[in-house]
């Protein structure tokens, strides 16, 4: 590992956590973060799950500790969220690193798209009340936490806003026990895939670490904050890194 691999990415780390406890939207930077720094798409993939592994633990202890989790619903999703990642993970190994590129090309901006519109997330379920577990709860709950969490395996960024959306629009659960589900289910996929990649050889044990801890510190950072006007800087943010990796993709491969 030559050190300007680490000048990149660690910054850019630094900003992804520190970003994603502002406003969300971390995993559009975390990842482009590797490929920039000129891992190839399945280690990239495979050490941005290390990383993310890591502040993931963090937000999921302080979030399950406010009481806003049904075990029941958590462990059976979890259950379900393991089989899911490990399938995408698996399917991810299976695709060069160069179709791979074009996958993350295509894919990164429409991410984007639906992770910085805003006016997708509904909240209608009245906070002063638990909300029932129905059994469509259930059913959305289960599926989500399948295909989604197939689609954190074999790829990521996006996913804690995808499950969100499914747990507030079509679960029909309010914002803070849909997120607190969403942080379980978002760590339970992270390091089944990350076993699933270090099992086959993929991702960069030293570096993920590294990059995780600027992950921990940043997201400490930004949620101790509590910036007014934070979350103006998490769509230019995101952009920028995104047009960063474009070009690199196009003109510096």
């Amino acid at each position: 590992m030559e050190p300007k691999v680490f000048l990149i990415v660690c910054p850019l780390i630094f900003l992804a956590g520190f970003i994603d406890a502002i406003g969300g939207g971390g995993g559009l930077i975390s990842l482009p973060a590797y490929l920039l720094a000129g891992l190839p798409p399945h280690t990239a993939i495979a050490t941005n799950k290390l990383s993310s592994c890591m502040g993931s633990t963090v937000a999921t202890i302080r979030l399950c500790r406010g009481g806003h989790v049904y075990w029941c619903l958590a462990i059976f999703t979890v259950i379900v969220a393991v089989l899911g990642s490990s399938i995408g993970a698996n399917l991810n190994l299976l695709v060069s690193d160069e179709i791979m590129v074009y996958i993350l090309v295509a894919v990164l901006p429409v991410t984007a798209f639906i992770v910085l519109n805003k006016k997708l997330f509904r909240d209608n379920t009245d906070q002063s009340e638990s909300p029932e577990l129905t059994k469509r709860t259930w059913i959305v709950a289960s599926l989500a936490a399948l295909i989604i969490g197939a689609y954190d395996g074999f790829y990521g960024p996006g996913t804690g806003t995808f499950l969100i959306l499914a747990f507030t629009v079509f679960a029909r659960l309010d914002v803070r026990t849909a997120n607190a589900h969403t942080k379980i289910i978002n760590l339970t996929t992270n390091i089944t895939s990350l076993v699933v990649f270090l099992l086959n050889g993929e991702g960069i044990i030293l570096l993920g670490l590294t990059a995780g801890l600027c992950n921990m510190v940043a997201s400490y950072l930004g949620a101790g904050l509590m910036l007014k006007n934070g979350t103006k800087i998490v769509r230019p943010a995101i952009i920028l890194v995104l047009v960063l990796l474009l070009v690199k993709v196009l003109f510096f491969r």
